[in-house]
């Protein structure tokens, strides 16, 4: 009996470690570090081309003007939080008077002209829309939820990011309106 007792406490000694060293290496594999978004570590407004509503113009990061606070929202123009932030927008408009404001999408230029249309964005001298054909903002943003909105300050520096349905008046604190 004690011999089979020895073999049975050997067998379990074994499992056990084996549970151990799964444990150790699974622990590891789940305790990754979370990479810092790069628009964190490089906080200023980076490098893109978008094309423009209404004629496809190219529009670029030399285009914005030097001294004026940029908000840029990515949205998806069937998105209804998009919609209802977008319509926010236009009540809050004198608010972002001394703003640039840069709508981008990835989804098609003829869906992004639509909406252009819709919420007649023309009317607003502030507002560049553009179509991110090359899909830079979504993934450099880190966008989960619709609209995606970064605001930078007159230096370009980046100030804080907001996703879903936020309110106006929360974006133009963080610019200081």
């Amino acid at each position: 009996m004690a011999i089979f007792i020895s073999f049975i406490k050997k067998i379990m000694m074994k499992r056990f470690l084996v549970f151990v060293c799964c444990l150790c290496i699974s622990y590891g594999g789940f305790s990754q570090t979370k990479n810092t978004p790069e628009y964190i570590k490089n906080p200023v407004i980076p490098e893109f081309t978008v094309y423009t509503a209404p004629d496809s113009s190219v529009f670029t990061k030399q285009n914005l003007k030097e001294n004026k606070p940029t908000l840029i929202m990515i949205f998806s123009p069937e998105c209804g939080h998009c919609q209802n932030v977008t319509k926010e927008l236009e009540e809050y408009m004198g608010h972002f008077k001394n703003t640039q404001i840069l709508m981008v999408t990835w989804l098609p230029y003829t869906e992004m002209m639509a909406f252009y249309h819709n919420y007649k964005i023309a009317e607003y001298p502030q507002i560049v829309m553009g179509w991110d054909k090359k899909d830079f903002f979504l993934p450099y943003y880190h966008v989960q939820m619709y609209p995606g909105i970064v605001v930078y300050d007159k230096h370009g520096k980046y100030v804080t990011s907001f996703n879903g349905d936020v309110k106006m008046e929360d974006v133009a604190k963080a610019l200081g309106e």
